[in-house]
């Protein structure tokens, strides 16, 4: 709590890193290291295009338990959302990342607020919207969870496993883009599998976007890997294709972006 209130009033959090302490423990509670704490204050200190802005990025999947073993997730890994959130912070903003479970170190210079399931990441995004100019909702968030949650591993030998009652989650872009707070912009992911130009523009009405971010995963393809390729949809603009790296990617988004983000704010 004392954090997110020093984060909640401009300050830059670094570290704690995680590996073995002096105490012979080993977790979070290391100091970063030096090569890292420059790294970072060169990032704050540069007087980078989006200095004075801060970004909000979601990243990763949601868990939502069904029992104490299992869930219901999906294949994102987080790695698009986290290149986003890095790149915002070489470019000079003050970066939140909400990220749900994913197998990766926070990007250097920004502040990294880890969660599980669609319910937390919510309440962390609304927690600190106030003041953010750019959101880009890179997560994939599970569009349901299971009704109730067993305190007890369920059994195939008694429990019917078969019809399991799903609840449908909160949809955190669209209270981002319909808050009080809204930022000055709202940009969200569509990954589809078929017909992905129509659903995509109709996900960026529907949800009062000002810009989506298009994929194909029907082979599987994107969730994981290293490459993306993606097209950037708006409401006017003919589309901007990407394709390469995810850090490439993102870099490539922002070159395309950053006219307007400046102008708007």
């Amino acid at each position: 709590a004392n954090i997110d209130t020093l984060v909640t009033q401009g300050h830059l959090i670094l570290g704690p890193a995680s590996g073995i302490q002096a105490c012979g423990d080993i977790g979070p509670g290391r100091m970063l290291e030096p090569n890292d704490l420059v790294h970072a204050l060169e990032q704050q200190l540069a007087a980078g295009p989006l200095a004075g802005q801060t970004v909000m990025v979601t990243a990763g999947p949601t868990h939502e338990p069904l029992d104490p073993v299992r869930y219901l997730a999906n294949r994102s890994s987080g790695k698009m959302g986290f290149a986003i959130a890095a790149e915002a912070a070489r470019l000079g903003a003050r970066v939140i990342l909400i990220t749900g479970p994913v197998h990766m170190d926070a990007p250097r210079g920004l502040h990294c607020i880890r969660v599980e399931t669609a319910d937390q990441m919510l309440e962390a995004v609304l927690r600190d919207l106030s003041g953010v100019d750019l959101f880009i909702g890179a997560a994939a968030v599970c569009d349901v969870r299971p009704t109730t949650v067993s305190e007890e591993k369920l059994k195939k030998s008694k429990d019917d496993l078969s019809s399991i009652a799903l609840t449908e989650n909160p949809d955190i872009i669209l209270q981002v883009s319909t808050h009080p707070n809204r930022p000055a912009t709202v940009i969200g992911f569509a990954a589809e599998t078929s017909d992905l130009d129509a659903r995509a523009r109709e996900k960026l009405d529907r949800k009062a976007l000002d810009w989506i971010i298009a994929n194909d995963v029907s082979q599987g393809q994107v969730f994981a890997k290293d490459h993306t390729a993606c097209r950037l949809i708006g409401h006017s603009a003919e589309d901007i294709h990407f394709t390469g790296t995810k850090e490439t990617v993102a870099r490539e988004l922002f070159d395309q972006l950053l006219p307007i983000l400046i102008e708007r704010t």
